[in-house]
């Protein structure tokens, strides 16, 4: 049997969201890695072990992947989102850099999925509808101050901005501190959208201005999306939808 890793995306939460090339994926898998909430949402079957294991341990989870794979096992890595937006595919291919050479001539495939940015846009309406940027808010693997000048410049840039990770129990000043510097750049009256839990049953979605946000509108499960200044607002009776025309002026 020759063995194969794949690096899937399982989407923001909805079954109906995972593709179709991940879930035939999965059902030619006899293993799926991944974290403890990922794995838990592939169905069990004969002939399918499922490893799940903790936060954190992303390079350890992609050496298992890589040598079940080398041993002929037919290995899927799973994230949900997009596993190639600030999730496993990076991880993958650090660890094929690093380790033996054998593993740069394994069939690794990474199938895209829809990330929880482009999924709470969608409900939103069109909050990236021009030029954007993505950043991770977590510093556990980047330094604040890195954080600190990518979000000014991207704010004097005048993208939209879409942020991952804003505020954990164990750093709920980050957050803090990104309202402050975003107010102090694009002024009070920005839009901000909060998109927690997109397509499940705990969908909320908050749209604000910069000057009424507040930190605690935000945790580890919610997508943070700030419009640029030509960002707007269009109120009907059912759900206010925010878009960003796709023309900036001379």
């Amino acid at each position: 049997m020759t063995g194969w890793l794949r690096i899937a995306g399982l989407g923001p939460g909805n079954d109906t969201l995972v593709t179709p090339q991940v879930t035939e994926a999965l059902a030619q898998a006899t293993d799926v890695i991944g974290y403890f909430p990922y794995v838990a949402r592939v169905a069990p079957r004969d002939g399918l072990t499922l490893h799940a294991s903790d936060n954190r341990v992303e390079l350890d989870r992609s050496r298992h992947a890589l040598e079940l794979a080398s041993h002929g096992r037919r290995v899927v890595v799973v994230s949900s989102g997009d596993p190639g937006v600030f999730a496993m595919a990076a991880a993958v291919f650090e660890t094929v850099e690093a380790g033996p050479t054998a593993w740069r001539d394994l069939d690794i495939t990474v199938l895209p999925g829809i990330t929880a940015m482009l999924a709470a846009a969608a409900r939103a309406g069109a909050p990236l509808g021009h030029d954007f940027c993505t950043i991770n808010l977590s510093d556990n693997l980047k330094p604040w101050s890195l954080i600190e000048k990518r979000l000014r410049l991207a704010a004097e840039g005048d993208f939209a901005m879409a942020f991952y990770n804003p505020r954990s129990k164990s750093r709920p000043e980050g957050f803090e501190k990104t309202l402050d510097l975003l107010r102090s750049t694009c002024g009070n009256d920005r839009l901000i959208l909060f998109a927690r839990a997109v397509s499940t049953p705990k969908e909320q979605l908050n749209v604000t201005t910069l000057g009424k946000a507040t930190p605690d509108m935000a945790d580890m499960r919610t997508v943070v999306i700030v419009g640029s200044s030509r960002t707007r607002l269009i109120e009907n009776s059912r759900n206010a939808m925010i878009y960003t025309p796709r023309f900036t002026p001379e």
